[in-house]
């Protein structure tokens, strides 16, 4: 009864494997998809493997059937489509599990195994990050140890397994890491020389989930949820000296039209660059961009030109490209912190960033206008407004009482608390109502210096607001009105004035200097993985062929190069296996035995292949029968020792005296 348990619960060995390495494929995708969709797909795991022990009974077609068309609804109207990575994803899960409930061959668990590495390609298109590595390699190395477990089973009839004499759960482990170790030196090839193409095979739609990082409009107060995200914008990593945290001002969207409470870009229309003269050194840099899923490039205030042909480099310094950051991507950049535009505003721009929202604040519009008509010019105006933000008693705070009907109003003469939004959206805001140009721009301020990898990380807590005016003689001119009501915010971050605005790890994290200390060299180890191997592209690729002496690479050449080290690896592959599968060195018997048969060789008496040790004795009493009294009796005893019955094993004894007597075996040609 119990070998009967144990072989019962043997043949449920494949579709135990194959049920772990479904569920682990759809556990990589839980924080991409709807709960639904993830507790769906275990839940029909769970049924699957109750039904194996008994404790459910499976469903029958029209059942699963109806099943699978109420899944694919559930998917379509949570999506409003199939295409794309999200729903994609979210249909092969549920189709996997569904799969698992008429399981019945081979052939099912191996269709089930490859849907779970689909997933695990799909969680690797999806997510790049260094973090996952582990996991994608521990998916990996399960979906190989389910087709070993499959593979090594006897065949299967159409129900449920049978007994197995597979292999046990560490030989099944070992024998799937063994597979991806071999696939290594075929993966490292494919990797660095398989002949890339300038720009994307494809383009991912991604859902709103995803998106991190700015947008395209700001509402005082909003920004706020970004400051409380630790988590890294980009990396920058300067030739020479980094900027001083002062001018460390780093150029997202630019804000233009405002509806009395919201800014936004508004339509972008192109109206003409102006001509720019770099007042400082300009300071040359790479910028290392993590996924927005948006289309802005960053880069610090003020970039000279576009760094790359696919992005547009707007009238008002943006960089816009054709298609969101998806990827970690690099680019290289050179910008002037100061500059100056003597050229005339153009008028369309100066209509548009004159133009007064449709909500009233009178207050401020008042307050403006005699403002704007005691100081005269545009600059002492702009002076003015700063002398009213320093000295009104205004404070800086992450969590500023809410506001009314007039937001500008209520911020600029009840409340005066506020963050950088409020500032900057209410100094734009006055500056409009006096009558000069004036712009909000979003982006990032400072960033911390990590000295592992020498880089200046930005993170998304160090997101920030402010403004632009028009100045004739100076063109446009930065004007940071929160620096006015809070100056230690040019020199430190958010975690520095405001500990209390982020969470509880990322507080202790800059509280501790030795996790401070881990952090930065994690840090450095992600800016590496993302610029040698996420960012590892078409031009990386030519560079790395010129490395190898390739004067005038080309793409052809990495072809070559692959080829080579295919042909290289399968040549290795050849001989591993060919030593795998030789015969096996004898053991110290079959040693003492070839060197008989090499001495009764030499007297003429050669034994051929097929002929056992008793025949061969019978050979050489035919043809020597001089020879039978010596040899038969050796002959006889290596039969006993190699074939005689497994108890009492041989012993040493018995082996060395059958050695002495082959070395003492004297023999000599005969005659004949």
């Amino acid at each position: 009864m119990s070998a009967a348990r144990a072989a019962a619960q043997t043949s449920r060995s494949p579709l135990l494997w194959s049920c772990a390495a479904s569920a682990a494929a759809i556990l990589l995708h839980a924080v991409q998809v709807s709960v639904w969709i993830t507790l769906t797909a275990l839940g029909l795991i769970g049924w699957r493997l109750a039904a194996a022990i008994g404790a459910a009974r499976l469903p029958g077609g029209a059942l699963r059937i109806t099943l699978g068309l109420a899944l694919v609804a559930g998917v379509f109207a949570q999506f409003h489509t199939l295409n794309g990575l999200v729903p994609g994803t979210a249909m092969l899960m549920l189709m996997i599990a569904i799969k698992l409930l008429e399981t019945r061959t081979r052939r099912d668990q191996y269709v089930v195994i490859g849907g779970a590495l689909f997933l695990l390609l799909a969680a690797c298109l999806y997510g790049q990050a260094l973090l996952w590595m582990p996991l994608y390699g521990a998916q990996a190395l399960l979906c190989c140890s389910a087709l070993a477990v499959v593979a090594y089973e006897p065949a299967m009839d159409e129900g449920y397994f049978p007994a197995p004499a597979g292999l046990r759960t560490r030989e099944v482990i070992a024998l799937a890491g063994r597979t991806l170790l071999y696939a290594m030196p075929l993966a490292i090839p494919l990797f660095l020389f398989f002949p890339r193409l300038p720009g994307h095979f494809w383009a991912l739609p991604a859902g709103n989930d995803a998106m991190t990082g700015l947008g395209d409009t700001l509402t005082p107060g909003s920004i706020t949820r970004l400051t409380s995200s630790y988590a890294i914008a980009f990396r920058a990593r300067f030739e020479g000296r980094p900027p001083p945290p002062a001018e460390r001002y780093w150029r997202g969207p630019v804000l233009h039209e405002f509806d009395g409470a919201t800014w936004t870009a508004g339509r972008y229309t192109p109206i003409g660059v102006q001509r720019l003269e770099c007042l400082s050194t300009p300071y040359r840099y790479r910028i290392y961009l993590e996924p927005t899923f948006r289309h802005w490039w960053l880069a610090l205030d003020t970039v000279m030109r576009a760094p790359s042909a696919d992005v547009r480099y707007t009238d008002d310094d943006q960089l816009i490209a054709a298609q969101p950051v998806s990827q970690p991507l690099n680019y290289h950049a050179i910008s002037c912190t100061q500059t100056r535009s003597s050229a005339p505003l153009f008028f369309a721009a100066r209509l548009a960033d004159t133009q007064l929202a449709a909500a009233p604040n009178p207050r401020t519009r008042a307050f403006a206008v005699q403002l704007r008509r005691r100081a005269g010019s545009d600059v002492a105006y702009v002076q003015a407004a700063l002398t009213f933000l320093h000295t009104g008693g205004f404070s800086y705070s992450l969590t500023p009482p809410p506001l009314g009907s007039d937001p500008v109003d209520d911020f600029l003469f009840n409340t005066r608390t506020g963050f950088c939004g409020h500032y900057a959206s209410a100094f734009v805001d006055m500056m409009r109502a006096g009558g000069v140009p004036a712009r909000v721009v979003t982006g990032y301020l400072g960033g911390q210096w990590n000295p592992y990898d020498h880089t200046l990380i930005v993170r998304q807590s160090d997101a920030h607001a402010w403004a632009e005016v028009w100045l004739d003689g100076r063109g446009w001119t930065r004007v940071d009105p929160t620096a006015v009501v809070e100056p230690e915010r040019l020199y430190r971050g958010i975690l520095d004035l405001l500990p209390n605005a982020v969470s509880t790890p990322a507080r202790l994290l800059h509280a501790w200097p030795w996790l401070s200390s881990a952090l930065e060299r994690w840090d450095a180890l992600n800016g590496w993985w993302n610029e040698r191997v996420i960012g590892f592209n078409y031009r990386s690729q030519l560079d790395l062929l010129g490395a190898l002496g390739l004067r005038s690479p080309e793409l052809r050449d990495a072809g070559w190069v692959f080829g080579a080290a295919l042909l290289a690896w399968l040549a290795w592959i050849s001989w591993q296996l060919r030593q795998g599968t030789g015969a096996a060195p004898p053991d110290r018997l079959g040693r003492a035995y070839a060197k008989l048969c090499r001495k009764l060789a030499r007297a003429g008496l050669q034994r051929p292949p097929h002929q056992g040790p008793l025949a061969y004795a019978q050979t050489i009493t035919r043809y020597r029968p001089d020879l039978a009294a010596q040899v038969r009796p050796l002959l006889q005893h290596y039969a006993d020792l190699r074939f005689g019955p497994p108890s009492p094993p041989t012993s040493d004894r018995d082996l060395r005296t059958f050695e002495r007597a082959v070395a003492r075996l004297s023999v000599r040609r005969g005659a004949g």
